[in-house]
């Protein structure tokens, strides 16, 4: 319960404002004239605004609230660094303990959001604190004390922004004479085509006092696939460096800064590229022997895919056609085939013959030139129909000897449905397509009338058709492939024939695998990250794979096996609490991903620092305490409530503001000068005024 005088006007304030005025003007007028009862007409005039001003005795019933303080600790990854972790521990518990043993005081723990909830790698601590203090009314808000390192990147340019009035306390769990160098990713490549070299430019820096001023920056440059290149610079100096793509996909290289002794961490001593490589468009030459009714779908599946440009010709007239036109009256095109076939052949990736059959247009050294083409490493796949068993195959030409299946000189024509082998359930080119069926199960799609019998003499059968013969062979020859699909009715799955089938899936995947697109190579291993896990796949198309080694950041070594998955894959998810570059091996392959953020922002400056909380302690008057390190560990100031002063942190203090914080129950106003009492009085001075003057 409390007492205290309030007044309660009975005129506007703008009438009693004027009021008091004339009443003191008439007060200096009589008592510069020293007139005769001055003192008792000024007392009479004061009685007289005072009962206009209506005093009263106000009794109000209060229930004491506590003071709030704020404690925010910066829990980011940056306080993991040498002994903050323990020091800041040490800090809060302290802290706390100090603070319970006030009277009257509300403690309010808060943390910043740790990077793996926040989905990023910064240190948020006025967001935290504004999150935290979003409940409690300004009037009740005593102090903030902030445990940080001072490595913070959402600080407020305009400290007045915060709208807190109350002291902002800083305790830097860090010490001034820390050290750390790094390395600044200044600008990298996005993507680029496979074959070429593009450029990144990367900064070394250092932070704090150096042990040596003068020692040069020495980079370790790993790339995939290359032997470490090291080099010298200068720090401060942006450095650019080679950056080549060899295939298409993730493109990773790694730049490692040799560390000094001293250091703060060596997380940020690495910095980690990632590109695209990306193929230049696909050339591919489809040559269809005559006009028929697939022809069409190779055209419009080819001319669909934006990555392949496409040169198509349909011979409409072979040598052998005589028919007495005049060749100035034809609208045809002649057969480029010395331009194709001898000039520019090297220039294209993939070679279509779509039912074609030798009748003369191609001369055999041609064909004996594609033979070679594929031995260099280019491709050639055979859409055969009934001309691959007749006496015009181009199993009886130089392009023999690469060609994976041999014609018997029998066409079966029969409906049936294809079907994959066990080698096609794991190879990429057919592995998953939609209705395969499976095991005992026959697949769902629509049946195909034409079947020429061959013999596959290498490469893999990944496909039957009637009776089992082979449908889809694929083979490697020297540097190239090859494929044979020994008929000519995948377009009755393109028109919706019996259900239809997967053609675009097939036959945009067999071109894929053609022109060694990298995901649909039969033997490969990956590795990719999903947080702080990394998921290793492996295709194979063997029975079994081995173990998988893990090569961590810190160069620790770990054995994994991988687990059997759909088709041909195997794959296996470990969990990691290293951020950086993981390296795979197993069988002679090998694979890398980046786990974490190894090029975070919280990572960018982890040396401590005031800067960002010298401005907020600024405008609140509170204090920023180095809590040093080793030998310059310093205690934790003493806590002070203060009541009506200005400063609020000494050397050795730091200072609460008191609220004085309360709730109102119940209010009781009592009139102080109201009534009979206030006439009498004011009649009874009147009256000795009278008295007075009439003397």
């Amino acid at each position: 319960m409390t007492w205290s005088i309030e007044f309660i006007p009975i005129l506007p304030p703008a009438v009693m404002a004027a009021a008091t005025i004339a009443v003191l003007i008439v007060a200096a007028l009589l008592l510069w004239r020293n007139q005769r009862g001055a003192m008792l007409r000024v007392l009479a005039l004061g009685f007289i605004l005072l009962a206009l001003a209506n005093p009263n005795l106000l009794r109000q019933d209060r229930q004491k609230l506590s003071n709030i303080v704020a404690v925010v600790a910066d829990v980011s990854t940056s306080q993991t660094l040498g002994n903050r972790k323990q020091r800041l521990e040490h800090l809060r518990r302290e802290l706390g303990e100090r603070l319970a043993a006030l009277p009257d005081v509300e403690v309010r723990l808060l943390e910043t959001r740790k990077a793996e909830a926040a989905n990023r790698e910064e240190t948020a601590v006025f967001g935290a604190l504004a999150a935290g203090l979003s409940d409690i009314p300004p009037d009740r808000l005593a102090g903030v004390i902030l445990l940080t390192d001072g490595q913070i990147h959402d600080a407020p340019d305009k400290p007045e922004s915060l709208g807190i009035d109350a002291p902002v306390h800083t305790l830097i769990t860090g010490s001034p004479g820390e050290r750390d160098n790094r390395v600044e990713v200044v600008s990298a490549p996005r993507f680029g085509l496979v074959n070429t070299d593009q450029f990144a430019e990367v900064r070394v820096e250092r932070h704090g006092t150096p042990a040596d001023p003068n020692a040069p920056a020495r980079l370790r440059i790993h790339r995939q696939n290359e032997p470490v290149e090291e080099i010298t610079a200068t720090f401060g100096e942006t450095v650019r460096i080679r950056f080549p793509f060899r295939h298409a996909g993730q493109t990773i290289m790694e730049v490692e800064l040799e560390p000094e002794p001293g250091e703060l961490t060596l997380v940020n001593n690495r910095a980690v590229i990632q590109a695209e490589g990306v193929r230049e468009n696909l050339r591919v030459l489809l040559v269809s022997g005559e006009p028929h009714a697939g022809e069409r779908t190779w055209r419009n599946l080819l001319r669909s895919d934006a990555s392949v440009d496409l040169v198509h010709f349909t011979i409409l007239r072979p040598p052998e056609k005589q028919d007495g036109t005049p060749i100035n009256q034809l609208s045809l095109i002649a057969f480029p085939t010395r331009e194709l076939f001898s000039e520019k052949l090297h220039e294209f990736d993939l070679i279509i013959f779509d039912r074609y059959q030798r009748r003369g247009v191609l001369p055999l050294i041609y064909l004996d030139n594609v033979a070679r083409f594929v031995e260099a490493g280019g491709a050639v796949l055979v859409a055969a129909g009934a001309d691959y068993a007749s006496p015009y195959s181009l199993s009886r030409t130089p392009l023999a000897d690469v060609l994976p299946a041999r014609p018997t000189g029998q066409v079966i024509e029969k409906p049936f449905r294809p079907r994959l082998t066990e080698a096609g359930l794991k190879h990429p080119v057919t592995s998953g397509l939609p209705g395969a069926g499976g095991p005992g199960k026959p697949p769902s799609w629509g049946r195909w009338f034409r079947n020429i019998e061959a013999t596959a003499i290498n490469g893999d059968v990944v496909m039957t058709g009637a009776d089992g013969a082979p449908l889809l062979v694929l083979s490697r020859q020297g540097e190239g492939r090859v494929a044979v699909l020994l008929s000519d009715h995948a377009w009755l799955w393109a028109r919706g024939y019996d259900g239809g089938g997967p053609h675009v899936d097939l036959l945009r995947r067999l071109s894929h695998w053609l022109m060694k697109e990298p995901d649909l190579e039969e033997e490969w291993l990956r590795a990719s990250s999903n947080g702080n896990q990394l998921i290793i796949e492996r295709r194979s198309m063997q029975d079994a794979v081995g173990d998988a080694e893990i090569t961590m950041p810190s160069g620790e070594k770990r054995t994994i096996a991988l687990q059997k998955a759909e088709g041909g894959l195997w794959r296996a998810v470990v969990d990691t609490q290293e951020s950086g570059v993981h390296r795979v091996a197993m069988e002679g392959l090998s694979a890398i991903a980046l786990v974490g953020q190894i090029n975070s922002k919280e990572f960018a400056q982890v040396v401590a620092t005031d800067e960002h909380v010298k401005g907020v302690a600024s405008a609140t008057r509170g204090g920023i305490f180095w809590m040093g390190a080793g030998a310059n560990e310093r205690d934790l100031p003493r806590v002070v409530m203060t009541q009506g002063s200005s400063r609020f942190h000494g050397e050795t203090w730091m200072g609460l503001r008191d609220r004085d914080p309360h709730l109102v129950l119940g209010v009781e106003y009592q009139p102080l000068y109201a009534g009979f009492a206030a006439l009498a009085l004011l009649l009874g001075m009147m009256a000795l005024t009278w008295y007075r003057e009439g003397r």
